[in-house]
């Protein structure tokens, strides 16, 4: 966005107790958003997340721009008394851990919203109110409890999705309802406590799936093995040995596509309306198939484009770095990486007119704005021990 045009939480101060991804992507969402966002890490080497290895290396680098960082120790009293003064100070608090784990440290929400009354308290849990509300939760427990897993994978193989989607959507969910909680803030001069759970959010997933069994009386397969709505809805092989999906999903688009391919075999009446396409997939699909792989990638591609086909090369993520749509115009957030490396993530999938929200300030190193935000509340400590 322009530096004449304010971001939309611009003035908005928010103290994160977080970890992991959830709370972090909480954070970020209002980061990006223009508030100031301040991660309290612990002492040392600060948020575990910055030393994760294997799929959690990217932990860190995803969620943490536009923050400051500050260290400090729960445990200590000095430490606590700073912390407690600077949420005094601030309009929204982000917390992510344990049920329980904050409250006796004197940070829960009663402690904090006796003492600062229009604070807002964004509490990010595995399990919203209920009998599971005190179990501890992670991404993949909840694919499993809610049937997530079990439509992403085949049959009798549930496998958790390829992404903490859960985690992330939470963390989107708790940003929309700290915003809410602001917006009503305005009528109330009070703040409040909000959550976001995961095993809701995965629940919210899969509502589809629930509503279609009510629907239709019968359990839907899982996805792999799934009947498909559409007849042609699949992945297939170039010439040149490149995966493709192609979606053909109404009669119209399939005149199209049939037209463009040229191939007399696709004229059969047997396929000549989507009902009887989808029907008949056990034989269109490998047909569609052979006649798929007669032609390049490129060819494939120049032909569903134009013609307003569903297409799309199948890619890794890291085949995102060199993707000409997200590096246009904003879509891709520069960074800098712990060891110096220059690199860039995908900004939030939000536009503002015609501006992505972009870049404010880098990866904050483990503690880097400890003195410039703590250092006023602890000198009043020593001014008033004094």
């Amino acid at each position: 966005m322009s530096a004449q045009t304010p971001l939309p939480l611009e003035g908005v101060r928010v103290v994160e107790f977080s970890h992991m991804v959830m709370g972090p992507t909480c954070g970020l969402v209002l980061a990006d958003l223009g508030a100031e966002v301040i991660k309290v890490e612990p002492p040392g080497i600060g948020d575990r997340t910055r030393v994760l290895t294997n799929s959690g290396t990217g932990f860190f680098a995803a969620f943490s721009r536009n923050k400051k960082s500050v260290q400090a120790d729960t445990d200590d009293a000095a430490d606590r008394e700073a912390l407690l003064r600077l949420i005094d100070t601030a309009d929204v608090m982000i917390e992510n851990f344990r049920p329980g784990g904050l409250e006796a440290k004197g940070f829960g929400y009663e402690a904090l919203s006796a003492r600062n009354p229009r604070l807002i308290y964004c509490s990010l849990k595995g399990f919203l109110t209920g009998p599971y509300e005190k179990r501890t939760a992670l991404d993949e427990v909840v694919q499993m409890m809610t049937g997530l897993a079990y439509m992403t994978g085949l049959p009798g193989r549930p496998l958790r999705a390829g992404a903490p989607v859960n985690d992330m959507m939470g963390g989107m969910f708790g940003a929309i309802a700290v915003m809410a909680a602001l917006r009503q803030r305005e009528a109330t001069g009070r703040g409040q406590l909000v959550q976001s759970g995961l095993f809701e959010n995965s629940a919210f997933l899969v509502s589809t799936h629930m509503l279609q069994q009510a629907i239709s009386g019968t359990a839907p397969p899982p996805m792999p093995a799934g009947k498909r709505a559409w007849g042609v809805y699949d992945v297939f092989t170039s010439s040149d040995d490149v995966q493709i999906f192609i979606g053909v999903v109404t009669d119209r688009q399939w005149q199209i596509f049939t037209k463009l391919m040229g191939e007399p075999e696709l004229l059969d009446p047997a396929w000549a309306n989507n009902t009887l396409r989808s029907q008949g997939r056990d034989t269109l699909i490998p047909l569609v198939a052979r006649l798929v792989a007669k032609r390049s990638i490129a060819e494939l591609e120049a032909m569903c484009e134009p013609a307003g086909l569903p297409f799309a090369r199948i890619t890794a993520p890291w085949d995102l770095f060199d993707d000409p749509h997200l590096n246009h115009a904003g879509g891709m957030v520069p960074l800098t990486l712990p060891d110096g490396t220059r690199s860039a993530v995908p900004a939030l999938p939000i536009q503002f007119g015609g501006a992505r929200p972009g870049l404010r300030s880098d990866l904050p190193a483990a503690g880097q704005h400890t003195g410039e935000v703590l250092g006023p509340f602890r000198a009043g400590m020593a001014d008033a021990a004094e």
